[in-house]
């Protein structure tokens, strides 16, 4: 079954590798497409799809991170309404 997911992550997660390092994640399990990009209040945002036992294997990554992170919050968001956020590529993780 597919999932879509859009989270807010807080914490130490901007200017250590993060963004490099949930695309390389999600390369690394497999499919699972989306985005990560870097928030101006110092968060992350990830809008990611795939199957769902991928979709909650990245989850559980980000609760750690990489090593310089430390993450204090995962928040889920809402549904998203179409046209608010930047697409997803089927097939690709990009930083944005």
């Amino acid at each position: 079954m597919e999932r879509t997911v859009y989270l807010r992550l807080y914490g130490r997660v901007q200017g250590i590798g993060f963004r490099r390092w949930v695309q390389k994640t999600a390369e690394k399990l497999g499919k699972i497409s989306g985005w990560v990009r870097n928030v101006e209040d110092g968060s992350v945002e990830i809008y990611m799809c795939g199957q769902e036992e991928a979709i909650d294997q990245m989850i559980l990554a980000c609760h750690q991170g990489p090593v310089l992170s430390r993450i204090d919050k995962i928040s889920f968001q809402p549904p998203i309404i179409k046209g608010f956020l930047p697409d997803i590529t089927n097939g690709r993780f990009e930083i944005i």
